[in-house]
């Protein structure tokens, strides 16, 4: 069982992947498709991707992801994504009209680039949300350290460069 520690580590990848999911789904009210069809479609895939987006959060606090790396995150949201998509082309649209295996590959495909944006986002989102949450949260103060010494880690590179 998840307990409250562990799900206010999901804040900021949810909020994430629900803004993200909003504004890519809203953006068929601009292809003209009704209002409250752009409104299905956004919160079809608001909702996904606020999941997965909070679910990663999660992981990263209990170590399953490093604060950092993009191997790991590109191929979780490899798997990630092209699920959101088909809940909301299931909800919504028409896209898997050349067969739902073609149109996941495409989405696979697709989601890296999510996968730059999501990690560039929570990367400038988390430590601020764990500086908030240390003291009552021993995850988000451990996860804390593991983002400092990460800060520790790379300036430390980049001082050696010079």
């Amino acid at each position: 069982m998840i307990g409250r520690h562990s799900l206010e580590l999901a804040l900021p990848g949810a909020s994430i992947g629900a803004v993200a999911g909003a504004v890519a789904g809203g953006l068929t009210l601009f292809a003209g498709a009704p209002t409250g069809m752009a409104t299905l479609s956004a919160l079809a895939l608001a909702v996904p991707l606020a999941f997965f987006g909070g679910l990663y959060g999660v992981l990263l606090g209990h170590g399953v992801f490093r604060p950092g790396t993009f191997g790991p995150v590109g191929l979780y949201w490899m798997a990630a994504f092209p699920v959101s998509r088909l809940v909301q082309e299931t909800l919504y649209g028409v896209g898997t009209a050349d067969g739902v295996l073609t149109f996941l590959a495409y989405q696979a495909m697709v989601s890296l680039g999510f996968a730059i944006g999501f990690l560039w986002m929570h990367e400038r989102l988390m430590p601020h949300w764990l500086m908030r949450r240390a003291a009552d949260n021993p995850i988000a103060e451990q996860l804390l350290g593991t983002y400092l010494r990460y800060a520790r880690l790379v300036s430390a590179r980049k001082g050696a460069r010079k």
